[in-house]
């Protein structure tokens, strides 16, 4: 079994289903008392935030490549961002370290062309949803189509996940929200929906929409137990 490097922290609510989903993972796949083999380096949210929303990304980078080399220097045999947003700096973090890094969008992108989708909705942080580093990973390497919600719709999404979603508070109106604009994006074309934070899997599950939904959490935490487990048959 190879050691999972998790960089988590962003927010601590999406890495502790980040942990339980790679642990449930291992004991479904090697039973007994088997669990994961985890390096993990969780940080503080806070200044990372205020960093965003200054918009100094370099920073960031700094910041996850020094805690990246403390995960590979406990034992990581591979790397997981444990966010979509922060993605915008994993080049500088991949170019930082030795070890593999499992990028989110290539692990979301391979399970979307398996179930034969093409085009897809994006529900993430504004960073997410607009700046090119996500959704251009999954049109130019994987040739998906992906939409976006409108410029109303895509500030209530944000804002409930800083807002709500990041602090651990969930709302009824808010999973409307979201309901409506999922339905929206649906009406567009979208075959189904990326919940690209790993927080919104917090508030939205498939059991309330008729439409395919795609945790980023979940199927990442599945990726790694496939890629820590190369000779185990994952379903």
């Amino acid at each position: 079994m190879k050691t999972i490097g998790l960089l988590g922290g962003m927010s601590w609510e999406s890495t502790v289903t980040y942990y339980r989903a790679i642990n449930e993972g291992v004991k479904q796949a090697l039973g007994g008392l088997h669990s994961a083999k985890i390096a993990m380096y969780s940080v503080d949210f806070e200044p990372i935030e205020k960093l965003q929303h200054a918009g100094n990304w370099d920073a960031m980078a700094n910041i996850l490549s020094e805690a990246a080399l403390g995960v590979q220097a406990a034992g990581a045999d591979f790397l997981l961002i444990c966010t979509n947003t922060m993605h915008k700096v994993a080049p500088q973090v991949e170019a930082a370290i030795d070890i593999p890094l499992l990028h989110i969008g290539d692990a979301i992108a391979t399970t979307l062309l398996q179930k034969n989708i093409q085009t897809v909705g994006l529900l993430g942080t504004a960073f997410t949803m607009e700046q090119d580093f996500y959704s251009g990973r999954l049109r130019d390497n994987h040739g998906l189509n992906v939409l976006i919600p409108n410029h109303h719709d895509r500030k209530i999404v944000h804002q409930v996940i800083y807002q709500e979603l990041c602090l651990g508070k969930i709302e009824a109106q808010s999973k409307a929200n979201y309901l409506r604009i999922i339905n929206e994006l649906a009406k567009r074309g979208a075959e189904g929906i990326i919940l690209g934070c790993t927080e919104i899997g917090l508030l939205i599950q498939q059991t309330d929409t008729e439409v395919k939904l795609f945790d980023s959490t979940v199927i990442h935490a599945a990726k790694a137990v496939e890629y820590a487990l190369p000779q185990v048959a994952i379903d």
